[in-house]
């Protein structure tokens, strides 16, 4: 399968002009068969796995690259998920580094071993993600995956 250069569009072998959006689309994408195309030149499963690589940065950098869908919707779960982890990581850090601050080592302990619980939920997490994108699959997180697929279009 092939993908249209300007919008990521699936099409048919041969076409040589997109569906969607009207673009011609030449010999170099009817010949590319879905290895390479459509944003960055790489093959749907690097890309997808390289949207994980630095977190919520790859997945932005590849969500404003590449508009294959598979790729789209990886960038955009990255782009939630750990986007939300890192935002969540700071309020936390922030709040009980004022706790610890103010009312002493209770607060700072029992925030210390949340902000732990979530950084080692977000690492499995995070090679959970990279090992399904390199596989191909679409693997959904809970919660995030609806967020990601409304922001990436399906």
């Amino acid at each position: 399968m092939a993908y249209c250069k300007k919008c990521g569009t699936m099409l048919p072998d041969g076409a040589e002009v997109c569906s969607n959006c009207g673009q011609g689309q030449g010999q170099d994408v009817a010949k590319s068969g879905g290895a390479a195309g459509a944003g960055s030149g790489l093959s749907e499963n690097v890309a997808g796995l390289l949207c994980y690589v630095l977190g919520w940065v790859t997945g932005l950098i590849f969500f404003l690259i590449d508009k294959r869908p598979f790729v789209r919707f990886h960038a955009a779960q990255s782009l939630v998920t750990f986007g939300a982890l890192h935002i969540l990581g700071f309020i936390l850090g922030m709040a009980f580094g004022v706790g610890a601050f103010l009312g002493g080592w209770a607060g700072f302990s029992v925030g210390w071993l949340l902000i732990s619980v979530i950084n080692l939920v977000a690492l499995v997490l995070w090679i959970v993600c990279m090992v399904k994108a390199y596989q191909g699959e679409r693997f959904r997180v809970p919660l995030a995956a609806d967020l990601a697929e409304s922001f990436a279009g399906k």
